[in-house]
């Protein structure tokens, strides 16, 4: 076997699924388009939902990708051996194609065979959904496991908690999966050690998901057309797996980064008072880069995906204080980053500079803030009647002047103070719950449900976005949607206000346009055809060999995979509710029809 790199890895999956009959495909933007369920990509399976659902995907049947991710959910998790926020997963896809037999099979080929990765199979453990009263024990998954040769020690039956994939949001496909795990060879932490454990024995390398079933709003299942398979492979924890290193963050992914710190520091990274301050700086910062390098451009804020992006640039900033790092180094460590992944991102350089300013911007920005909320610190301290610092004051300096807990934590200690942390968790969790419910009213419904009125309003963008040029001038471009089944939200590159004469305009052409009774056509074609036919498209680097283009009679033209109206007779009366600021030089407009 050749030297073992991560792009290694990359063409080794991608050439052993093309030579399965699988199309390969770009990788989507890690902001979801059109899906108002989640805030990033979280699974290969966002961007495919609508072809899951039974829409034709124009590259065919079988398809295989390098997806990026992003996850938060397990964040303070990162520093330990194996997680990550920003992550790459290696997929192949099924749609209505083959299913459990011939994805078990390949599976097992390419971990085991020596033409490929050439694991031992004594090292690989399988679970599979041992099922409920809902769905069936999957025993065609653990008789393939079987006839493969896999021992039956090595194959554990496990709850729907642990082998079954749901959706992201409220709806959506999902199905049982079965799951291959990694033996690390450290001793069982119980005669009862399976790979349900979180004890580090078996590391979770692949998960192949059978999607069967579409979870509707009431959360009942309903059979899905079609029986798709879905698998994700995540490249960092292949890579270490596959080298036997300590953890992900021992690999070429994140080394040359680690190795800058080390030099800026004077510090160890295995040094366990520092480890977890390396690990969480490599991973962010990389995060950072790939948000901030993306086709749809995110920048710091207090709002969705950029307060996301910024809470991870103020925790990695955090860090860098915690191994002595005081001076800005974002930028530099961001080069770093953009130039290990270049090769295989070329986004990342193009935006090189822009990454680099904001990174800059957000580390200055923040730096002064420190210093307001000492400032706020000190103000609290002179007001105590005792040795405590209440939870709420902890709070607030964390929800207000950004300060975090662990800031006030070690400043008080300095001091010979103590902080009620159990108040401050309290305030902390209730201002969680309220933000839960916040984002779940305001993400409800989705594109991914194919209802009526998502249709319409998805087809609705369209108008909207050639009438925008059309008044604006060709130069504006699509910067995003949000679409609920009550509203569709768009965002455009403009860089000012517009007049109401402008808005005015807009809204009656959309609605004549709505009124013309024009057919809406889809055609499948190659992006060269479709650039000769004049289609827009948008997110032109995530397209395969082949797309569809929807035309709207002979007033629009775009390359697009959501569902669209016949006609536009079924759109009824637009209104622009608002139009507003999004970010530096891009526009939103709210707007409704009617029903």
């Amino acid at each position: 076997m050749e030297k073992l790199t991560s792009n290694f890895i990359r063409n080794k999956y991608l050439e052993f699924f093309k030579e399965k009959g699988h199309t390969i495909i770009p990788s989507a933007s890690l902001i979801p388009e059109n899906d108002p369920t989640v805030l990033f990509t979280t699974a290969g399976m966002h961007p495919l939902v609508p072809y899951l659902l039974g829409e034709k995907h124009p590259q065919g049947t079988r398809l295989v990708d390098v997806q990026k991710c992003l996850r938060t959910a397990d964040i303070e998790s990162i520093g330990d051996a194996t997680h990550c926020t920003f992550l790459e997963m290696l997929g192949n896809w099924s749609l209505g194609d083959y299913f459990k037999d011939e994805s078990i099979e390949w599976s097992y080929e390419f971990l085991t065979s020596p033409k490929w990765l050439n694991i031992d199979p004594k090292r690989i453990y399988y679970t599979v959904f041992e099922g409920d009263d809902v769905c069936p024990k999957d025993m065609i998954s653990y008789n393939k496991w079987l006839e493969l040769g896999v021992s039956k020690d090595h194959i554990y039956f496990l709850p729907k908690e642990n082998n079954w994939w749901g959706p992201a949001g409220e709806t959506g496909p999902c199905g049982p999966d079965t799951e291959i795990f990694y033996d690390t060879l450290k001793p069982k932490c119980s005669e009862n050690c399976s790979p349900a454990c979180d004890c580090g024995k078996y590391v979770e390398i692949w998960n192949n998901v059978f999607m069967e079933y579409n979870k509707l709003v009431d959360g009942s299942l309903v059979q899905l057309k079609q029986k798709n398979v879905d698998t994700g492979m995540g490249l960092e924890r292949l890579f270490s797996t596959l080298l036997d290193a300590k953890s992900v963050y021992d690999t070429e992914l994140f080394k040359n980064t680690i190795n800058k710190l080390e030099e800026l520091s004077n510090k160890n990274h295995t040094d366990k008072q520092y480890e977890k301050s390396f690990r969480i700086i490599a991973d962010h910062i990389r995060t950072a880069v790939f948000v901030l390098g993306d086709e749809r451009s995110v920048v710091p804020s207090n709002t969705d995906q950029g307060y996301v992006l910024r809470r991870i640039i103020r925790r990695m900033i955090r860090h860098l204080k915690n191994i002595g790092i005081t001076e800005n180094v974002l930028p530099e460590l961001a080069i770093i980053v953009i130039n290990d992944y270049c090769d295989w991102y070329p986004e990342l350089k193009k935006k090189q500079e822009f990454i680099v300013s904001e990174l800059n911007k957000e580390e200055m920005t923040f730096n002064r803030t420190i210093t307001q909320g000492i400032r706020e610190f000190n103000k609290q301290v002179e007001k105590l009647t005792n040795t405590t610092i209440p939870g709420e004051v902890a709070f607030k300096l964390f929800d207000t002047f950004g300060f975090p807990i662990e800031f006030t934590t070690e400043m008080a200690a300095e001091k010979g103070i103590t902080v009620d942390l159990e108040g401050y968790k309290k305030c902390y969790l209730e201002h969680q719950e309220k933000s839960r419910k916040g984002a779940e009213q305001k993400f409800k419904g989705g594109l991914s449900d194919n209802s009526v009125e998502t249709t319409r309003l998805h087809t609705t963008t369209h108008i909207l976005h050639e009438c925008l040029r059309k008044v604006l001038g060709t130069d504006v471009a699509q910067n995003g949607s949000n679409i609920t089944a009550e509203r569709l939200r768009f965002d455009f590159s403009f860089g000012r206000k517009m007049t109401a004469e402008e808005l005015k305009k807009v809204e009656e052409m959309v609605n004549e346009v709505i009124s013309s009774n024009l057919d809406v056509i889809c055609e499948e074609m190659s992006v060269e055809e479709a650039k000769e036919k004049g289609a827009i498209g948008l997110f032109e680097n995530k397209y395969g060999e082949r797309v569809k283009v929807y035309s709207i009679g002979d007033f629009s033209k775009e390359i697009c995979g959501g569902p669209h109206v016949k006609n536009t007779n079924e759109i009824r009366n637009f209104k622009i509710q608002k139009e507003e600021a999004s970010s530096a030089g891009v526009r939103r407009i709210k707007a409704t029809i009617s029903k």
